[in-house]
């Protein structure tokens, strides 16, 4: 995958970010954007252990989205204003939706919840 890198007095911050346009999907947790391949090979940068994406074609269909609206692309979410504005502010570097459409399906949902995660 394409990734950037960014060097901070601390740590280097890895981003993931699209490595075609055609397949754009955004996690409807997160709002993160990758395409369809990056989603079934890494996961969900933020949400992976909630919604284990990883190696499974069919709940990335079903947690994520091709439905949104607007990019963001973030280095520095924690120097950010956008960042702290659509309270992304803990998540990976990488690009986000403003606005994602869609719901999770019930199931899925209810097992976040019960994780004592908020969505």
């Amino acid at each position: 995958p394409f990734l950037l890198y960014r060097w901070s007095r601390v740590k280097m911050e890895m981003a993931s970010i699209p490595t075609e346009l055609r397949t754009l999907r955004a996690c409807m947790v997160c709002s993160l954007i990758k395409n369809y391949q990056q989603f079934v090979h890494e996961g969900c940068d933020n949400c992976e252990s909630l919604l284990q994406l990883a190696g499974d074609g069919e709940r990335v269909t079903v947690c994520t989205t091709t439905s949104y609206e607007g990019t963001i692309g973030m280095m520095a979410p924690s120097e950010s204003w956008v960042a702290k504005w659509q309270r992304l502010v803990k998540f990976k570097p990488g690009c986000y939706a403003i606005a994602v459409h869609g719901n999770l399906p019930r199931e899925i949902a209810n097992e976040i919840r019960s994780s004592g995660s908020r969505y």
